[in-house]
């Protein structure tokens, strides 16, 4: 009996990212290629044709199920492919599997935790913790990753968080800076800007100058900055010499 070859109409779908819109009452899919999804929002891909596998619109991408051209229309208020899938593009979810969500949750993970153990230090002996120590720390106090943010943008509420609910003693390392401003302003700034200080290490009054060394927690440089362009106007410099390791 001759064997009855199947029509071969299903494209099989390699490297995909699905990007979901819900509209109208439906959902729409388009197939593109990962890692492209991003560029396009970003305006460093601008070629469609580069980022879409299949230049179609479907209702489920998986299932290779088209949408109806009567639905693109009711829902998006034209049948045009390119102005719907960009719409979709711009505005949809992307769809991100399971094994690729726990890869990138790690991935950041690691990143949140390598940035901690660069700007931290143990108090006691002010050297830097290992990253595979911070880690443990974040387990311990439950830190939840949150995907839709940057590594950079979690940090400060990471250390927050293993000073309060962590055993791991842990501090920001201390910024050292040198301030320079004229003698007649430091008459009355001298006050305000040595509390900002952990340890003022070097205070000298040279050519008409008060120069001041000072170990800082970085969340004082803001501070610090503000104050010398408020109230020097130009007049006075400040300098981050180090992140300094020890206090000692």
């Amino acid at each position: 009996m001759p064997k009855i070859q199947q029509p071969s109409n299903q494209i099989k779908l390699t490297n995909v990212s699905v990007v979901r819109l819900k509209k109208g009452g439906k959902r729409y899919e388009i197939a593109c290629y990962k890692n492209k999804v991003q560029e396009w929002r970003n305006g460093v891909e601008t070629n469609l044709d580069d980022v879409m596998q299949i230049s179609n619109v479907f209702m489920n991408v998986s299932k290779g199920e088209v949408a109806k051209t009567g639905d693109l229309q009711k829902a998006f208020g034209t049948t045009e492919l390119s102005t719907i899938i960009q719409e979709i593009l711009t505005k949809g979810e992307l769809q991100i599997g399971e094994k690729e969500r726990d890869h990138d949750l790690t991935s950041l993970r690691k990143e949140i935790a390598t940035l901690v153990a660069e700007k931290c230090v143990d108090p006691k002996t002010q050297t830097p913790y290992p990253v595979g120590l911070v880690e443990k720390a974040m387990n311990e106090a439950g830190f939840s990753i949150k995907q839709n943010k940057n590594a950079k943008s979690q940090v400060s509420e990471c250390i927050k968080l293993l000073q309060s609910h962590s055993t791991l003693p842990i501090q920001r390392a201390r910024m050292r800076i040198r301030i320079n401003i004229p003698i007649a302003d430091s008459e009355r700034l001298r006050e305000n800007i040595t509390k900002a200080a952990e340890k003022v290490e070097d205070d000298q009054t040279k050519d008409s100058e008060w120069e001041v060394t000072m170990l800082i927690d970085p969340s004082q440089f803001r501070v610090l900055s503000d104050l010398l362009q408020k109230e020097c106007k130009g007049r006075g410099r400040m300098e981050t010499m180090t992140f300094s390791a020890t206090t000692t």
